[in-house]
C-alpha cells in the first residue's frame, strides 16, 4: 500500500500537471465535446509506449494495491514521454490526472470500487441516516454499469420482498433497470430504454404510475430533453424485456417540451381522471418560454385526452418575476391544438401562457384529496441580461393549487420561495432544479449552474433543503461533500455536483422507517483508463461515448414525511 510521505512528494509534482478540460456548458449541463483541434505528430513508436503505459495504468487501478515503486515507475514514465511529446501532452496530462486519482485512494486505503459517502448533514438532522448504495465503480452481476448522470427514478417491490429499481441515465440517453435485494442493495442491472430507441434523448427526470397511487399501471413516464431528436414524453413497461430495449413509446397526446418531467398526480385528486403535469426546460435568453403543461383524460388514458397551458390571469402579471413571493394570484388552464415543439411552444405564447426561466421538475402533495390537487414545481433559472426583469435569475419554487372539481377550472399560483430576493427566506439557492413533495414537506435538490458571483449568500456546493408546507420553513438538510470527495481522488471542486432523483419509498418498503433514495451527478468524476462510466447495453460504443461521469445513488433513513 502506498505510504503516505511519498504521496506528499509525488502529489506536489502532480499539482504542476494541466487538469482535463471539461464540456460542461455554461447553465451546468454536461454536453458533447466540440470538434477535435488539428492533430499532432506523434511517432509510432511513442504511441506504442504511450499504450503501453495506459495499460500499466489500468493495470495498477485494477490491482487496487499498488506499490510506491509501481506508482514512482509510473510518473516517471509519464514525465519522460512529456518531453519527447508535446503533441501528446493532453492525453499524457490525462494519464497523470488517473495516476493523481490512484495515489489519493492509496494513501487512504480505498480500493476503486469501494462506496464512500459525500453527502455531508447538517446538525440540525444529525439523526439521519446516509448509506450510498451504487455508484459508477460498482461491480454488479451482468457486467452492468451504473452511468453517466443517473436522474430521475421510481421503485416496486416484488412479492419475494426484492426490488426493481427503475432510474434514468440522462447522460446516455437510457433507461436502466436494476434489482435490488431484500435490504435495498443492488446486486445486478440492465437497460430497458437505450440510446438508439431514445435518438441519443437526454433522459432526464422521470416518476412511476402504479395502481397504489394513480388506480393504474405500472408505468414508467420519462422526460426526453436536451441532445437528440425526441423531445417530449417516454412511457415504458417497467417490466419489459431487456431485449426490446432498442425501440420505445412516446406519448403524443403530452406534446413535444424540452421535458424535465411528466407526474401524473394522485387518483384521489379526480377519482374518474388521470390528470399528468409536463415540465418544459426551455433555456431561451430573451423570453422566458419554459411553460407548464397538463394532460388531462379519464382514468389510464394517457392517448385520448387533451392538452393544456398554464396561464396567470390576474391582472399587471406578464412575466414571471411579477409575482412576488408569498402572494396568491389567479390562473387558469388554456387548451392547446398543436403538439410538435415548435407549433406548441408558439400556440402556448400566443395564448398568454406563463414562461418561466427553465421550468424544472415536478410533485404533488401526498394526503388526502385536497393535498393532491396541490402541484409543485421548481424554476431553476438563468442569469442572461435579456431576461432580467422577466425570469429567475437564481431559481424559485411554485405551487399551484388546482380548483376542486375540475383541473381545468380556475386555479391559484403562488411563488413561495424566491432564491433572487436578497434577504428572502431562499437568500443563497443555486438553482434548484428537482423537488420531491411528501405530505407535510417539499424537499429541494440544486444543480448549480455557476452563479457564485450574483449573490454572495451563495456558499459551498448542492443541496437539499427541507421546506415545510404549513410554516414556510426552510432548512438545509444536507450538502455536497466536494472537498472530501477531490481529497480522495473522486473529481474536482472545480465543477459541481447535482442533487437529483430523490423519491420517498417509505410506503413501498414498508419497513416502519421513513426511507428516501436520493442521487449525486458527480461532474468532475471522470472514467480513467481501466474504467468505463457508460453500459454497452445504453450505448454501443460504451468506451467511445463523450459521457464519462460517475453517479452515486444513496439511502436516506430518518427524514420526516
Amino acid at each position: 500500500m502506498y505510504n503516505s510521505k511519498l504521496f506528499l512528494k509525488l502529489f506536489a509534482s502532480l499539482a504542476l500537471v494541466a487538469s482535463i478540460t471539461s464540456c460542461e456548458t455554461e447553465d451546468g449541463k454536461v454536453g458533447p465535446p466540440g470538434p477535435a483541434g488539428p492533430a499532432g505528430t506523434i511517432s509510432e513508436a511513442s504511441k506504442a509506449e504511450i499504450d503501453a503505459l495506459k495499460a500499466q495504468i489500468e493495470e495498477l487501478i485494477k490491482k487496487g494495491d499498488a506499490t510506491a515503486e509501481e506508482i514512482v515507475e509510473a510518473e516517471e514514465k509519464i514525465k519522460a514521454l512529456t518531453k519527447q511529446n508535446e503533441d501528446a501532452e493532453d492525453e499524457l496530462s490525462s494519464l497523470m490526472a488517473s495516476l493523481e486519482q490512484l495515489l489519493k485512494r492509496n494513501a487512504e486505503g480505498i480500493p476503486f470500487g469501494e462506496l464512500v459517502n459525500f453527502l455531508d448533514v447538517k446538525p440540525e438532522f444529525s439523526s439521519i441516516k446516509v448509506t450510498p448504495l451504487l455508484s459508477s465503480e460498482s461491480k454488479l452481476a451482468n457486467e452492468f454499469v451504473y452511468g453517466s448522470m443517473a436522474d430521475g427514478c421510481g421503485l416496486l417491490k416484488e412479492a419475494d420482498g426484492t426490488y426493481t429499481f427503475i432510474n434514468n441515465i440522462e447522460a446516455d440517453y437510457s433507461v436502466a433497470r436494476i434489482k435490488l435485494d431484500a435490504d435495498l442493495k443492488p446486486v445486478s442491472g440492465e437497460y430497458i430504454l437505450n440510446a438508439e430507441a431514445t435518438a441519443n434523448t437526454a433522459q432526464c427526470s422521470g416518476s412511476l404510475i402504479t395502481m397504489e397511487e394513480h388506480g393504474f399501471g405500472p408505468m414508467y413516464l420519462s422526460g426526453g430533453e436536451w441532445g437528440g431528436d425526441s423531445k417530449g414524453v417516454f412511457v415504458t413497461d417497467p417490466y419489459r424485456s431487456a431485449s426490446e430495449a432498442g425501440s420505445a413509446t412516446m406519448l403524443t397526446a403530452f406534446g413535444q417540451w424540452s421535458t424535465e418531467n411528466a407526474v401524473v398526480i394522485g387518483k384521489d385528486a379526480y377519482p374518474t381522471k388521470t390528470v399528468a403535469f409536463i415540465g418544459d426546460d426551455d433555456s431561451d435568453n430573451e423570453v422566458p418560454q419554459g411553460h407548464l403543461g397538463m394532460y388531462v383524460g379519464t382514468r389510464g388514458d394517457l392517448s385520448g385526452g387533451k392538452l393544456y397551458t398554464l396561464k396567470v390571469s390576474s391582472a399587471g402579471i406578464l412575466n414571471e418575476v411579477d409575482m412576488a413571493e408569498g402572494m396568491e394570484y389567479d390562473a387558469e388552464f388554456v387548451e392547446m391544438s398543436e403538439t410538435e415543439i415548435e407549433a406548441l411552444n408558439q400556440e402556448a405564447m400566443d395564448k398568454g401562457a406563463m414562461g418561466f426561466s427553465r421550468l424544472e421538475d415536478i410533485d404533488w402533495r401526498r394526503g388526502t384529496a385536497e393535498n393532491q390537487r396541490e402541484i409543485y414545481f421548481a424554476v431553476t433559472g438563468r442569469n442572461k441580461s435579456g431576461l432580467v426583469g422577466k425570469g429567475s435569475i437564481l431559481g424559485r419554487i411554485y405551487k399551484v393549487v388546482l380548483n376542486e372539481n375540475d383541473p381545468t377550472g380556475a386555479a391559484k399560483i403562488t411563488c413561495v420561495l424566491d432564491g433572487d430576493k436578497v434577504g428572502g427566506i431562499a437568500d443563497g439557492f443555486h438553482s434548484p432544479d428537482n423537488i420531491l413533495v411528501t405530505e407535510n414537506y417539499a424537499y429541494i435538490q440544486e444543480d448549480p449552474n455557476g452563479y457564485f458571483d450574483v449573490n454572495p449568500a451563495i456558499q459551498g456546493y448542492a443541496k437539499v433543503y427541507q421546506y415545510d408546507l404549513t410554516s414556510g420553513a426552510l432548512k438545509t438538510v444536507l450538502e455536497c461533500d466536494q472537498e472530501k470527495a477531490e481529497s480522495l481522488g473522486f473529481g474536482t471542486t472545480s465543477r459541481t455536483w447535482e442533487l437529483t432523483g430523490m423519491i420517498d419509498i417509505s410506503d413501498v418498503t414498508k419497513s416502519g422507517k421513513n426511507q428516501f433514495l436520493l442521487i449525486t451527478q458527480n461532474h468532475g468524476w471522470n472514467a480513467i483508463p481501466g474504467q468505463v462510466f457508460t453500459d454497452k447495453n445504453a450505448i454501443s460504443d460504451a468506451k467511445g461515448h463523450w459521457a464519462q461521469e460517475g453517479s452515486m445513488l444513496y439511502l436516506i433513513e430518518g427524514l420526516d414525511r
